[in-house]
């Protein structure tokens, strides 16, 4: 990957001291919440039997479901559907002969969106794959429910209980209980892994490789991805993006927009955000992770980032090649005006787009990074994830906080629960 800092900020030699020391408190486990570092070592796992099965269901679900319904919140979900609509379009499930559709359920409270999902896999061979730690959060639990009722009434228990898979933890739990109980498939999320940096586990994995994904490839990619950017070398992508961004940071720039190209990295883009808004909110600061599609978003939010309060900073996040290379055309009558785009490709002109938001943007006022990655497939999308988990961690332990909790997380559940009715 490159990574262009030049109209952002000059790095000072203790900003890069700074992240090197926060890399090794990382490296050597000494820092809060290291008993969540679990995540470094997953792309060592493929001779796993775990990882075997993950191969060898994704393999049957594949070829032979018409449907799979995934159960989960937070990073329960979300890397697996980044991955999905990265690599296979967010147009995934109107294309045939790719595999199933994959529809996500459980990652808010909505009856619409349990019943138009249930609607659409009316009549098909589905199957849940849930997906929870406990079994016992709110949102995924009640999806789940409605769902195994509908398949244990459909197929009865025995069928159904084929029809459902779960990746919960090993040993306890609610989900775990019942799976044990009604002999359900099960998969493993480690002990040592938070949700948000799950999505080398079976938590991501399962659904990327009944999407079609070579998980291999992926696994191969956040291999190569973690050796390099634990490398404390000045050089390294890695704590090049983290310093700048806490440096930045420090200077007031308060809001992180990750700006993308089209609607396939919008997902990859709400991973971003989740992976870092909750491991640096705290304490009453943090970096805040906003997203902006280029040029879309430009029509929307681009006047304020133009013209707005100073306290933003931005990444531009592009691929050297897109993998899809569409020529423009020349019009004969040339009504819009456009025929000197003519002969060039949308790469092109997306390129110049980025370029000038670039300039633009620095221009008024706001630090931009650029990262560019090769591609997107398979080992690049777990190169990409071994960057921005890396980066994160690095960026928290540079503030001195905990990359791997989430206590504010639990103050709405609570709020929620009594409302609800639990603690009467």
């Amino acid at each position: 990957m490159k990574i262009d800092l030049t109209s952002a900020i000059r790095l000072t030699p203790g900003d890069l001291q700074q992240a090197q020391a926060a890399l090794r408190t990382l490296k050597t486990g000494t820092g809060a919440g290291s008993e969540f570092t679990g995540w470094t070592t997953l792309p060592q796992t493929t001779g796993t039997e775990e990882f075997r099965r993950i191969c060898q269901l994704g393999k049957k679900l594949y070829e032979e479901a018409d449907a799979l319904i995934v159960i989960g919140i937070g990073g329960s979900y979300m890397g697996a559907r980044s991955a999905i609509e990265l690599l296979k379009t967010p147009y995934h499930n109107q294309r045939k002969g790719n595999g199933p559709a994959i529809y996500f359920l459980g990652n808010g409270i909505c009856a619409e969106d349990i019943r138009t999902v249930l609607q659409l896999v009316e009549g098909t061979d589905y199957y849940v794959n849930v997906i929870s730690k406990s079994g016992t959060t709110l949102e995924p639990a009640l999806a789940f429910r409605v769902l195994k009722q509908e398949l244990q009434t459909r197929l009865g228990k025995e069928e159904a209980a084929r029809h459902i898979i779960c990746t919960t933890d090993k040993a306890r739990g609610a989900l775990k209980t019942l799976a044990d109980a009604e002999g359900y498939e099960c998969f493993v999320i480690p002990d040592d892994v938070g949700g948000r940096y799950s999505v080398l586990t079976a938590v991501g994995l399962l659904p990327m490789a009944a999407a079609g994904i070579d998980i291999r490839q992926v696994m191969e990619g956040a291999a190569a991805g973690m050796k390099e950017f634990f490398a404390e070398e000045d050089s390294n992508p890695a704590l090049l993006y983290s310093a700048a961004r806490i440096a930045l940071y420090r200077t007031g720039k308060k809001i992180e927009i990750f700006s993308y190209q089209g609607e396939k990295m919008r997902s990859f883009a709400e991973w971003y955000k989740q992976l870092f808004g909750e491991s640096e909110g705290k304490e009453l600061g943090g970096i805040f992770p906003a997203s902006c599609q280029l040029t879309a978003d430009l029509h929307s939010l681009g006047q304020y980032i133009q013209e707005g309060e100073r306290i933003l900073m931005e990444s531009i996040v592009r691929f050297e090649k897109t993998g899809c290379e569409l020529v423009i055309p020349k019009d004969d009558d040339d009504l819009d005006g456009l025929n000197y785009t003519a002969g060039k490709t949308f790469d092109d002109a997306f390129l110049a787009a980025a370029q000038g938001v670039k300039k633009a943007h620095a221009d008024g006022g706001v630090p931009v990074m650029e990262l560019i990655f090769d591609r997107p497939d398979e080992w690049n999308l777990g190169y990409m994830t071994a960057f921005y988990e890396v980066s994160c961690a690095v960026s928290s332990y540079m503030r001195d906080i905990n990359p791997f909790n989430q206590p504010g997380v639990e103050a709405y559940k609570k709020n929620m629960f009594t409302l609800l009715g639990k603690y009467r």
